[in-house]
Protein backbone atom coordinates (compact mmCIF):
# COMPACT_ATOMS: atom_id res chain seq x y z
CA UNK A 1 0.00 0.00 0.00
CA UNK A 2 1.65 3.47 1.11
CA UNK A 3 5.42 3.75 1.93
CA UNK A 4 4.91 6.47 4.71
CA UNK A 5 6.76 8.96 3.00
CA UNK A 6 5.07 12.46 3.09
CA UNK A 7 5.82 14.48 -0.18
CA UNK A 8 5.71 18.08 -0.16
CA UNK A 9 4.65 20.99 -2.60
CA UNK A 10 4.90 24.40 -2.51
CA UNK A 11 2.78 26.50 -4.80
CA UNK A 12 4.28 29.81 -5.70
CA UNK A 13 1.38 31.56 -6.83
CA UNK A 14 -1.24 30.87 -3.84
CA UNK A 15 1.43 30.51 -1.11
CA UNK A 16 -0.24 26.88 -0.39
CA UNK A 17 2.07 24.01 0.99
CA UNK A 18 0.39 21.09 0.17
CA UNK A 19 1.36 17.47 1.74
CA UNK A 20 0.33 14.12 0.39
CA UNK A 21 -0.40 11.20 2.55
CA UNK A 22 -3.53 9.35 1.89
CA UNK A 23 -6.49 12.62 2.58
CA UNK A 24 -4.27 14.89 4.45
CA UNK A 25 -6.05 18.56 3.21
CA UNK A 26 -3.90 21.01 2.07
CA UNK A 27 -1.94 23.74 4.43
CA UNK A 28 -1.66 27.18 3.34
CA UNK A 29 1.70 29.25 4.35
CA UNK A 30 2.08 32.52 6.01
CA UNK A 31 2.96 35.16 3.42
CA UNK A 32 6.30 36.03 3.71
CA UNK A 33 5.62 39.85 4.40
CA UNK A 34 2.34 41.19 5.36
CA UNK A 35 0.80 44.20 7.28
CA UNK A 36 -3.01 43.76 8.17
CA UNK A 37 -5.10 46.99 10.44
CA UNK A 38 -8.32 47.21 11.01
CA UNK A 39 -10.12 49.93 13.12
CA UNK A 40 -12.74 48.96 14.95
CA UNK A 41 -14.86 48.78 18.17
CA UNK A 42 -15.34 52.73 18.67
CA UNK A 43 -16.55 53.98 21.90
CA UNK A 44 -18.20 57.50 23.20
CA UNK A 45 -16.85 59.34 26.07
CA UNK A 46 -18.32 62.10 28.44
CA UNK A 47 -16.09 63.70 30.93
CA UNK A 48 -18.03 67.09 32.00
CA UNK A 49 -18.68 68.67 29.16
CA UNK A 50 -16.19 67.04 26.79
CA UNK A 51 -17.51 64.37 24.46
CA UNK A 52 -15.05 62.46 22.11
CA UNK A 53 -14.68 59.22 20.01
CA UNK A 54 -12.08 56.74 19.67
CA UNK A 55 -11.35 53.68 18.13
CA UNK A 56 -9.52 50.76 18.24
CA UNK A 57 -6.81 50.12 15.87
CA UNK A 58 -5.64 46.34 15.46
CA UNK A 59 -2.47 45.35 13.64
CA UNK A 60 -1.59 41.71 12.84
CA UNK A 61 2.00 42.04 11.08
CA UNK A 62 5.30 39.73 10.54
CA UNK A 63 7.95 42.43 9.74
CA UNK A 64 10.70 42.77 11.52
CA UNK A 65 10.48 46.64 12.05
CA UNK A 66 7.58 46.27 14.22
CA UNK A 67 8.24 45.12 17.72
CA UNK A 68 4.21 43.22 18.31
CA UNK A 69 3.51 40.96 15.80
CA UNK A 70 -0.13 41.36 17.46
CA UNK A 71 -1.38 44.94 19.27
CA UNK A 72 -4.09 46.71 20.28
CA UNK A 73 -4.08 50.63 20.60
CA UNK A 74 -6.80 53.14 20.83
CA UNK A 75 -6.78 56.59 18.92
CA UNK A 76 -8.71 59.68 18.55
CA UNK A 77 -9.77 61.30 15.87
CA UNK A 78 -6.98 64.43 16.62
CA UNK A 79 -4.22 61.54 17.29
CA UNK A 80 -4.84 60.67 13.25
CA UNK A 81 -5.02 64.44 12.69
CA UNK A 82 -1.22 64.38 14.42
CA UNK A 83 0.12 61.14 12.91
CA UNK A 84 -0.79 62.43 9.65
CA UNK A 85 1.03 65.62 10.19
CA UNK A 86 3.87 63.83 11.51
CA UNK A 87 3.67 61.84 7.92
CA UNK A 88 4.19 64.59 5.64
CA UNK A 89 6.76 66.10 8.40
CA UNK A 90 8.80 62.47 8.30
CA UNK A 91 8.03 61.65 4.54
CA UNK A 92 8.61 64.67 2.60
CA UNK A 93 8.07 63.03 -1.06
CA UNK A 94 5.06 60.83 0.04
CA UNK A 95 1.60 61.33 -0.74
CA UNK A 96 -0.21 61.28 1.87
CA UNK A 97 -4.18 60.78 1.30
CA UNK A 98 -6.16 63.08 3.47
CA UNK A 99 -8.06 62.32 6.67
CA UNK A 100 -12.19 62.26 6.81
CA UNK A 101 -13.46 65.67 7.44
CA UNK A 102 -14.32 67.03 10.51
CA UNK A 103 -17.45 66.37 11.52
CA UNK A 104 -19.78 68.92 13.50
CA UNK A 105 -23.24 67.88 13.15
CA UNK A 106 -24.30 64.58 14.95
CA UNK A 107 -20.85 63.92 15.53
CA UNK A 108 -21.91 61.49 17.94
CA UNK A 109 -24.66 59.46 15.81
CA UNK A 110 -23.88 55.78 15.38
CA UNK A 111 -23.97 55.80 11.45
CA UNK A 112 -21.69 59.03 11.37
CA UNK A 113 -19.31 57.17 13.85
CA UNK A 114 -19.42 54.06 11.32
CA UNK A 115 -18.82 56.07 8.55
CA UNK A 116 -16.00 57.81 10.18
CA UNK A 117 -14.76 54.52 11.03
CA UNK A 118 -14.56 53.13 7.66
CA UNK A 119 -12.59 55.97 6.56
CA UNK A 120 -10.24 56.07 9.01
CA UNK A 121 -9.52 52.46 8.48
CA UNK A 122 -9.01 53.30 4.45
CA UNK A 123 -6.86 55.82 5.30
CA UNK A 124 -4.41 53.76 7.64
CA UNK A 125 -4.53 50.56 5.04
CA UNK A 126 -3.64 52.78 2.06
CA UNK A 127 -0.92 54.56 4.41
CA UNK A 128 0.30 51.42 5.72
CA UNK A 129 0.53 49.80 2.33
CA UNK A 130 2.87 52.15 1.12
CA UNK A 131 6.42 50.25 0.76
CA UNK A 132 7.97 53.67 1.86
CA UNK A 133 5.80 53.77 5.05
CA UNK A 134 5.68 50.45 5.79
CA UNK A 135 9.04 49.41 6.87
CA UNK A 136 10.60 53.05 6.84
CA UNK A 137 8.13 54.84 9.16
CA UNK A 138 8.97 55.25 12.72
CA UNK A 139 5.86 57.30 13.61
CA UNK A 140 3.34 54.68 11.76
CA UNK A 141 5.07 51.98 13.40
CA UNK A 142 4.39 53.77 16.94
CA UNK A 143 0.54 54.92 15.90
CA UNK A 144 -0.60 51.65 15.16
CA UNK A 145 1.33 49.56 17.95
CA UNK A 146 2.24 52.01 21.04
CA UNK A 147 -0.34 52.30 23.08
CA UNK A 148 1.40 55.05 25.20
CA UNK A 149 2.55 56.97 22.29
CA UNK A 150 4.60 60.09 23.19
CA UNK A 151 3.86 62.44 20.57
CA UNK A 152 6.23 65.22 22.10
CA UNK A 153 9.08 62.27 21.35
CA UNK A 154 8.31 62.02 17.94
CA UNK A 155 8.75 65.75 16.98
CA UNK A 156 9.96 66.57 13.79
Amino acid sequence: MGSGRHTRAFDASTRMVSTSKDNVEPSYDEPENFLEIEVRNPQTHEFGRKTYTDYEIVCRTNIPVYKLRTSTVRRRYSDFEWFRDMLEREKKKVNIPPLPGKVFMNRFDQDVIEQRREALERFLQIVAGHPLLQQGSRVLVAFIQDPALDKDSYEI
